[in-house]
């Protein structure tokens, strides 16, 4: 490495869930030094080739990746990462062959744990590389501690305003439900014929996939018969549907269609909404430990069950019903004051090997730490020879320009509309707002400079 600090890159797929956690990890690196490129991860790829040489955290090291990470190298950046989705799975053997690549985890210079039980299965992949491994937890659950939640006040107030006691339905159905049709694990085959396999199972193997799709399917469907029952059964109470970043939200707005009580709502990080609710709804979904760390009572409704197909943590760490006679029993003991959260100490045990950081120093703050460690906070990466510079930066525009003509294509993965779907405009001044809100919670911050570099991707440095 050499010369000034490098310049960390931070990609957000999903606004909603990604913005606060990592413009959190974003403050505390400009507090300490780092230069910073935060913004829409499509539109952060488009501007790789001119960002100066750093480090780029990725958001996982899937097969996916492999061409991207290809020209992030060969463009003279070293590249570490988090897997958004690790803290939640399926066996284990299904996580490896879906969200593991040895290519691409070859190409990465630190791999960040959510806990003990997410590094023991990183070193567990058959084909792994020896990457070094550090357990610092996870800026997203840095949001969810007492000291830090605080950030969101203002919007858990700005909901109990316009909800008043409501009750919360998390939906995670973005393998039968997706936003965009052929992100679905299953694809339509000529009349007659069987189900194709989509893009994203085929890493999952047919037997797999096909299984996951129809239990999916199953719970899909009773959660939509679920709504109405939740609405006739509390009319006093607002019903609020939050589906998935990646799902469609026309299904639900059919159910709530008629329904008096019952809106369907996605804006904004989920942790306000958390807060404010007096109760979550859900089946094998993050928001369940989100809640189980916020005190909020949470109910895994199970309408079928599978020890393959079901995601454990989440409804281990919730009352769980069957039926939804059994939902509305125990949604009405909660709301009478009778039942509360799972017990505290049951809570913790099963927490305790998943998220580290929920006490002591910040995820983020120990992230940065093995940043500065690695030397990024004092030197660039060196500069990569022209033979491998120039065919990355050639690579890096053609991809670019490939990317841009999907944009156009409707129901494309990488369309327009999906990508407002994923990440809504967003402005100097918005994110200026976040980082003094952050400042006042934490009493840090101070002097940090917002500048927009391009279209939904942003320069954040700290005070000169």
């Amino acid at each position: 490495m050499s010369g000034a600090a490098a310049t960390l890159t931070v990609p957000v797929e999903s606004q909603v869930r990604e913005l606060d956690a990592k413009l959190l990890l974003c403050c505390v690196a400009a507090e300490r030094g780092f230069p910073v490129v935060l913004g829409s991860r499509a539109f952060v790829h488009y501007v790789m080739p001119f960002v100066p040489r750093g480090v780029y955290l990725a958001k996982s090291a899937t097969s996916l990746s492999q061409r991207m990470f290809r020209i992030i190298r060969g463009l003279g950046h070293e590249i570490v990462a988090w897997d958004e989705e690790s803290l939640v799975r399926g066996p284990t053997s299904v996580y490896y062959e879906d969200r593991l690549s040895p290519e691409t985890l070859r190409s990465l210079s630190a791999l960040f744990a959510w806990g003990r039980d997410d590094a023991e299965v990183f070193r567990g992949f058959p084909a792994s590389t020896g990457v070094p491994i550090h357990i610092t937890g996870n800026p997203r659950i840095d949001l969810l501690r007492k000291d830090v939640r605080a950030y969101f006040q203002p919007d858990v107030d700005a909901v109990r305003r316009r909800f008043g006691d409501f009750i919360l339905v998390n939906t995670s159905f973005r393998f039968v439900n997706a936003f965009v049709p052929g992100l679905n694990l299953l694809q339509p085959g000529p009349a007659g014929s069987a189900p194709k396999l989509g893009a994203s199972a085929r890493r999952m193997g047919r037997e797999f996939a096909l299984g996951m799709a129809a239990h999916q399917q199953a719970i899909f469907d009773a959660f939509r018969e679920l709504v109405p029952v939740l609405s006739e059964r509390f009319p006093d109470h607002a019903i609020v549907v939050r589906p998935h970043p990646a799902e469609r939200d026309e299904p639900w707005e059919r159910v709530a269609r008629g329904q008096r009580n019952v809106r369907v709502v996605r804006e904004g990080n989920v942790i306000p909404w958390l807060m404010a609710c007096r109760v979550l709804i859900h089946n094998g979904c993050t928001t369940a430990l989100e809640g189980a760390v916020l005190d909020t009572p949470v109910v895994s409704y199970q309408p079928v069950q599978s020890d393959r197909f079901d995601f454990p943590l989440p409804n281990a760490l919730s009352h769980r019903a069957l039926r939804p006679e059994e939902v509305t029993r125990v949604v009405g003991s909660i709301l009478a004051g009778r039942l509360g959260p799972l017990d505290g100490a049951e809570r913790a045990r099963l927490l305790e090997r998943h998220l580290t950081a929920l006490e002591g120093p910040l995820a983020a703050d120990r992230m940065v730490d093995v940043l500065a460690a690695l030397g990024y906070a004092a030197r660039q990466p060196p500069r990569p020879r022209l033979g491998r510079y120039l065919p990355a930066w050639i690579g890096g525009n053609v991809r670019t320009v490939e990317k841009l003509i999907n944009m156009l294509r409707p129901n494309h993965r990488n369309s327009a509309a999906f990508h407002a779907h994923r990440f809504p405009g967003l402005t100097e001044s918005e994110l200026e707002k976040r980082i003094e809100r952050f400042g006042r919670v934490l009493g840090r911050f101070e002097g940090l400079r917002v500048t927009r570099l391009a279209p939904y991707v942003f320069r954040i440095i700290g005070a000169p």
